[in-house]
């Protein structure tokens, strides 16, 4: 136990730093605002397809609706900060815990279903989501959207280096806690459910407990990803969160690996720089993407990590105890 923690110490003490460093990078202008802008939105993407391998990946269940837990959580957020002048972390918090609410009003009725039923249910979640946007005038703006979401901080020049810090931090919280949750006991039933549900029922496993249990904090991580979102564009509408923004949650979940975090992690940034790589391309980009898909799934049909993880704790304490196994062999030679 006190390993665990001294991991963990350890692991969000190296993340703070590396976050601290690309805050400070971006702030003096080593790293443009552009780019900026498109490592930030890698982090949300990462965060919100996070949530999405939780239930797809690590507890086997297809669900194809993500967007629509995100778009609960941006539009919370932004009705938390302009209509009630929530504090920024309140209201992404308190996204957070509205989404998981629908999230466990949804699955209660849903998760009794398998396989294409349960992801049908999960896409027409997130397409009713979308139409009651729509016609919110009064709160979310109707099709014209809601403008004027405040941002982070209401300085310019401070504010691309801010919002990479507070999504960073976030994605690298969500990482931490992911990453103890499937080490636990909660995490090994929820990987046996997706390994053969009837054999953990058999082992007095409640499958559809922990399947509710993975899904709620899937749609509560989704609605802080999407409650990053609105004060980043500063704008909102109905159409940013249709089917397609959920295939593109997939697509990374699939790409990176199924039940893979740091796979997730590697494709939401790949994917995310690719788009707008290609964007000089115009509408031709959108025959090269899924070409490079189909190209990855014929040769990788695993994913980029199948289901391993790269633990960068390990890879420092290796180095660390490579560095201190060298210099007491050079002490010992010393001294011959």
């Amino acid at each position: 136990m006190k390993k665990n923690i001294a991991n963990g110490l350890t692991l969000a003490a190296i993340a703070v730093v590396f976050t601290g460093i690309l805050a400070a990078l971006v702030y003096i202008g080593v790293i443009d605002e552009y780019t900026a802008q498109i490592l930030t939105l890698a982090g949300i993407n990462i965060i919100v397809a996070l949530s999405l391998n939780l239930i797809s990946g690590f507890t086997g269940q297809l669900a194809l609706g993500h967007a629509g837990f995100m778009a609960v959580g941006a539009y919370t957020t932004a009705v938390c900060i302009m209509k009630f002048n929530f504090p920024m972390l309140l209201a992404i918090l308190t996204s957070g815990l509205v989404t998981a609410v629908f999230g466990l009003i949804i699955g209660f009725p849903t998760l009794r279903l398998r396989g294409d039923y349960l992801a049908i249910v999960t896409l027409g979640f997130g397409e009713i989501i979308r139409v009651i946007m729509i016609n919110l005038e009064q709160i979310t703006g109707g099709a014209a959207g809601l403008k004027g979401i405040p941002s982070f901080t209401e300085d310019i020049l401070l504010a691309p280096a801010l919002s990479m810090l507070w999504v960073f931090s976030v994605m690298i919280i969500t990482i931490i806690l992911m990453s103890n949750l499937i080490k636990s006991s909660y995490g090994r039933a929820v990987l046996s459910v997706r390994e053969d549900e009837i054999a953990a029922n058999s082992m007095g496993i409640n499958v559809f407990y922990y399947k509710m249990y993975a899904f709620t904090i899937s749609a509560f991580i989704a609605g802080v990803g999407g409650g990053l979102y609105a004060p980043f564009f500063g704008y909102l509408n109905p159409t940013m969160f249709n089917f397609l923004k959920s295939v593109d949650f997939l697509v990374i979940v699939v790409l990176g690996g199924m039940g893979s975090i740091t796979g997730t992690v590697i494709a939401g940034f790949v994917l995310t720089y690719l788009q707008e790589f290609l964007r000089f391309l115009r509408d031709y980009r959108l025959v090269i993407y899924p070409l490079l898909l189909i190209f990855i799934m014929l040769f990788r049909p695993s994913g980029l990590m199948g289901n391993r993880e790269i633990s960068i704790l390990a890879l420092w304490q290796r180095l660390f105890k490579s560095d201190r196994t060298q210099s007491k062999v050079d002490k010992a030679g010393e001294r011959q």
